[in-house]
């Protein structure tokens, strides 16, 4: 009897975590990867999260006069601060979320059918596949798609 009860939690937990994840894929949205952070100093930013908070840098990203353009540091395998410098455009402060999704043009067409304003894709100087959402408050949401050469996967990969 016990080896019933047994076969038929094990069938039920199974069913249970199938469904969780059918949900998840019909989202296409993997979870939060980062938070874009506005800064006045990025140098002295990088060593505030990567000395004092202790979260390795993961990589940066520069223009095409060698200055960095963003600075990750990672909190987890799958989670980053974004740091870039505030300018007249982007004051300091929080300025958007990311969230990984595994497909972009399925999750921009659910939003967009959502009723969504979704921006246009764009591939970023880190490789991954961008577009923006814009909520009713003016929060910027980031989607990002997260291919094997962008910078955000390399990080993930090696994660120790």
């Amino acid at each position: 009897m016990r080896g019933l009860f047994l076969f038929v939690a094990g069938i039920l937990v199974g069913l249970a975590v199938q469904a969780a994840i059918a949900q998840n894929q019909n989202r296409g949205i993997v979870g939060l990867n980062h938070v874009g952070i506005s800064v006045p100093n990025l140098d002295e930013a990088v060593e505030y999260y990567t000395k004092t908070m202790g979260f390795p840098e993961a990589f940066r990203n520069f223009d095409e006069n060698g200055q960095p353009t963003l600075v990750y540091v990672q909190i987890s395998r799958n989670t980053f601060v974004e740091l870039q410098p505030a300018n007249a455009q982007r004051p300091p402060g929080i300025n958007h979320f990311g969230v990984h999704v595994e497909n972009m043009d399925v999750a921009t067409a659910r939003f967009k059918q959502r009723g969504a304003n979704v921006a246009e894709t764009r591939v970023s100087g880190t490789k991954a596949i961008l577009s923006n959402i814009i909520d009713l408050n003016g929060v910027r949401m980031e989607l990002a798609e997260l291919p094997p050469e962008s910078l955000h996967r390399q990080a993930m990969e090696r994660w120790k």
